[in-house]
């Protein structure tokens, strides 16, 4: 269910220059629908945690996967834009909330033991990727070949075998939760440590800057390597690329995530993609340096996953773990918003996307620095009782 939901979600930058094209609407009002996705899918994702934490993992994701095949839908037959943001940014947005990270986290929390917790979450958000290898090559093969629609076609039939999956997933719904001692804690209790918690509120800041960084590359590289004359088949490729290294990547900060402090990792993660991002467009784009680039950032792509909802499980155990890492996911997505809005705007009103990698650069060591120097266990007796 992860792997085809977010493999999909990735995907979607190839839409934007051909559905742009024969719409006839501007690089900003696409781009501005998958921001709404973003927007969407952060503020009802503390909602749809909440009502699976209280009634259940199954129902909610059952739900998730029809609504996605539905905003795929409305999409192929929109005719302007308000069509593309209701299907591809508020439908599917909302789906997201249901069938991503989110709730795949919790699903994997929930079925395994605290001491390979962090390791099964980096190995659930690996496979994750696998859907990349098929949502992005299927997209662009049938685009060429056929056009947009036909496309988002491939991608309806990729929705229909997430019902399935939703459905196995939702066993999980049957496993006690949490200890006795930490379900006797209601969610207010929780969510009111959490607001005053240095740790959870340092980890849900930085997180906004990853938002920022990964829609702005997903929905926006499609469009760079067209304006730099390369192959449109190089962003599916590029793609492909991404979310095969970010198998090994989120396996690898799983890994780490359980032998070392996940707050200097994911501050270590900031550092280094904004410096790949600084690198890859200050130097003139070709196919090797992209793919390269590719490589690079998907080692680095979705190992903050496992890391951040450790950290929540960790700090606050799992009973609530879909409510706490849903509100820390909304300032992701804020992030995502500015990333994917922002982009197109600074693309049509200059011209060139330079300004937008350097704000995303910049805001990107800075969260590094103060997730490394702030980010750490608290000292103060409540934090220590929540742990």
């Amino acid at each position: 269910m992860l792997s085809l939901s977010m493999g999909m979600r990735q995907s979607l930058g190839l839409f934007v220059a051909p559905a742009s094209r024969e719409l006839g609407i501007g690089t900003a009002d696409f781009a501005f629908a998958i921001a709404v996705q973003n927007i969407v899918w952060g503020l009802a994702q503390p909602l749809v945690g909440a009502l699976a934490d209280s009634l259940g993992c199954r129902a909610v994701m059952l739900a998730g996967a029809v609504l996605y095949g539905a905003g795929l839908l409305w999409t192929m037959q929109a005719t302007g834009v308000f069509g593309i943001t209701m299907g591809s940014g508020v439908l599917v947005g909302m789906a997201l909330a249901c069938t991503a990270a989110g709730l795949a986290m919790s699903v994997t929390a929930r079925a395994v033991p605290a001491g390979s917790r962090s390791l099964a979450l980096g190995v659930v958000s690996a496979l994750g990727s696998i859907g990349t290898f098929v949502a992005a090559p299927l997209a662009q093969g049938l685009i060429v070949r056929d056009g947009w629609q036909a496309g988002l076609g491939g991608f309806v039939a990729l929705a229909a075998v997430m019902i399935p999956a939703a459905f196995v997933a939702g066993n999980v719904d049957r496993l006690p939760a949490e200890a006795a001692g930490m379900q006797a804690r209601t969610m207010r209790e929780v969510v009111g440590a959490a607001a005053r918690s240095r740790r959870y509120l340092v980890m849900s800041g930085a997180f906004f800057v990853c938002g920022l960084q990964l829609v702005f590359l997903t929905t926006h590289l499609p469009t760079y390597l067209a304006i730099c004359g390369l192959d449109p088949m190089l962003s599916a490729k590029a793609i492909a690329v991404l979310g095969g290294f970010n198998v090994v990547g989120s396996w690898l900060f799983g890994w780490l995530g359980g032998r070392y402090p996940k707050h200097i990792l994911l501050g270590l993660i900031y550092l280094l993609r904004s410096a790949f991002i600084a690198i890859y467009f200050a130097l003139p784009a070709t196919e090797a340096s992209t793919l390269l680039f590719a490589a690079a950032i998907g080692l680095l792509w979705l190992g903050v996953i496992p890391l951040v909802n450790g950290l929540v499980a960790e700090t606050f155990g799992v009973h609530f773990m879909a409510t706490l890492a849903g509100i820390a996911f909304l300032s992701h997505q804020l992030g995502s918003f500015v990333g994917a809005w922002g982009g197109g705007l600074v693309l049509d009103m200059l011209g060139s996307y330079q300004r937008a990698w350097q704000f995303g650069v910049a805001v990107g060591l800075a969260a590094g620095v103060v997730q490394i120097a702030a980010g750490g266990a608290a000292r103060n007796r409540l934090e220590a009782r929540a742990t």
